[in-house]
């Protein structure tokens, strides 16, 4: 099947994605006065309004209850527990006075909320029959990133920060939970199309104060990935940071355990960014805004001017009533093919031209916005073709990733095929690995790019040595370029 050109969105990939988040007026970054903050308009809202909310009927219909914490949180309890605040106290914004006065304590802008949560956790449970609670918020959270800022992608306000956070009475519980919380993702970002590998972080690199981390990743165009979602099993730290116990099962005092996780703007960045073609955006219709734009091709006279507008508003009446997102382009100003550009610019799935001749012979013409194939359906069953479209685009966008992401990632036992893959963008090298921290960090110097961690679940290696010191190789360790 033909697909439309991808060439700029490939080649100059930065670029593009300024242009298409302009140009179909989704989100205005660069022009407010605060760097690394950008503005949703009204159509990149409702992009994330939709995405929002398959990710809250997914953690709703898994038990997890919406809650909304404070924006600011005092320094003394941001500095509870040692080994997360070193890891963000560089990126820390603080409030230091209210109004003209001194504050008597710094106040941080929330840059995670684990030491908040756990705080008024520790009011709330008290016994393990309470348990496990599943909370989560969608917030902003706001951090000092001294690299290059990107729209969406490394911001110093993250506006669409989904965090989870979750309380157990054992570590296998907990255990559980990372799992639940994966499965959830994977439904996630299944959804929506977007392909992913999973992995668990190095040591070295997982989240602050965590026993371990899960992360979710994606190749962008530009070959580097994308850190698209997190699992952190926090274990005890926070708990016993707070002293913060409850009543077990067999009546004694014990802290319990935590799990966060979390996603943030880069998953709508990530939508744009891989279903996108040169033409815009390509939008997956349940998350689309409009899913079907019908455009009237108005012929010469005034009668049959109107007879073919009213054709195309009993059409646009008919999906309505069928449940579809669908828009009448009836505006008299514009021509029709600018009209097929605007809307092909803003990804809207399909796109139905109502003529003389469609509105006289009974058919309806169908444009696919992903493939930009044009098909005939008659008029009688127009609903039932837009519905079996776009379950088609759906299908469509959803292979054309997943094949999209499978050739960008390289299994080999050679550094120097790795480091050539990587440094030219390719996308993610996995190597034969040891597991000694030393060889890892060995690996990222060489490659010149940074491990996103070994398959999980864990993948064994037979017959494969690691390239640094030539001992047995226990798994895989993937390279890349990153954001």
């Amino acid at each position: 099947m033909p697909q439309p050109p991808r060439e700029k969105w490939q080649s100059d990939f930065p670029r593009w994605f300024d242009w298409v988040i302009e140009a179909a007026e989704v989100y205005d970054y660069g022009r407010y006065p605060v760097k690394g903050m950008g503005v949703w308009m009204p159509y990149g809202f409702q992009i994330r309004r939709r995405v929002l909310d398959i990710l809250r009927d997914i953690l709703d219909s898994t038990g997890h209850e919406e809650v909304l914490f404070p924006l600011l949180i005092p320094e003394h309890l941001l500095r509870k527990e040692s080994e997360h605040i070193r890891g963000f106290e560089g990126e820390v914004y603080w409030v230091t006075h209210g109004g003209l006065e001194e504050l008597d304590v710094k106040l941080a802008l929330r840059p995670t909320s684990e030491t908040s949560i756990t705080y008024m956790e520790s009011f709330w449970i008290k016994s393990y029959r309470q348990l496990p609670k599943k909370y989560y918020q969608v917030v902003s959270v706001f951090r000092y990133e001294t690299k290059a800022t990107r729209p969406m992608i490394r911001l110093r306000e993250v506006t669409t920060f989904k965090e989870a956070h979750t309380v157990h009475d054992s570590f296998e519980d907990a255990e559980r939970q990372v799992i639940e919380a994966i499965n959830a993702y994977r439904e996630f970002f299944d959804r929506l199309g977007i392909p992913y590998i999973i992995s668990r972080r190095p040591d070295w690199d997982k989240f602050a104060g965590a026993l371990y981390t899960i992360a979710f990743d994606t190749v962008m165009p530009d070959g580097r990935a994308l850190q698209i979602g997190t699992v952190h099993l926090l274990g005890q730290n926070f708990t016993r940071a707070f002293d913060f116990k409850i009543q077990l099962a067999d009546e004694s005092l014990d802290y319990p355990w935590q799990t966060s996780y979390g996603v943030s703007d880069r998953v709508i960045a990530t939508l744009i960014s891989l279903h996108g073609d040169d033409r815009g955006l390509v939008l997956p219709p349940e998350v689309a805004p409009i899913q079907v734009v019908i455009v009237p091709i108005p012929p010469g006279s005034d009668e049959d001017r109107l007879k073919v507008l009213e054709e195309a508003k009993r059409l646009g009446e008919d999906l309505a009533k069928a449940g579809v997102r669908v828009k009448v382009d009836d505006r008299e100003d514009e021509r029709p093919g600018a009209k097929f550009y605007y809307w092909e610019t803003k990804g809207v799935p399909l796109r139905i031209e109502v003529g003389l001749k469609e509105a006289k012979e009974g058919f309806v013409t169908i444009a696919r916005r992903d493939t930009l194939e044009k098909v005939k359906a008659p008029r009688s069953g127009a609903v039932e073709a837009v519905r079996k479209l776009l379950g088609e685009v759906k299908a469509s966008l959803e292979e054309r990733a997943r094949e999209y992401l499978k050739e960008r990632i390289m299994r080999t036992t050679s550094i120097d095929d790795a480091r050539e893959w990587v440094e030219s963008r390719r996308g993610v090298a996995e190597l034969p690995w040891c597991g000694r921290e030393e060889c890892g960090r060995r690996l990222e110097e060489d490659l010149n790019a940074r491990a996103l961690g070994t398959p999980w679940p864990p993948e064994p290696v037979k017959g494969a040595r690691c390239p640094v010191c030539g001992r047995d190789a226990v798994t895989w360790l993937r390279i890349a370029k990153t954001y």
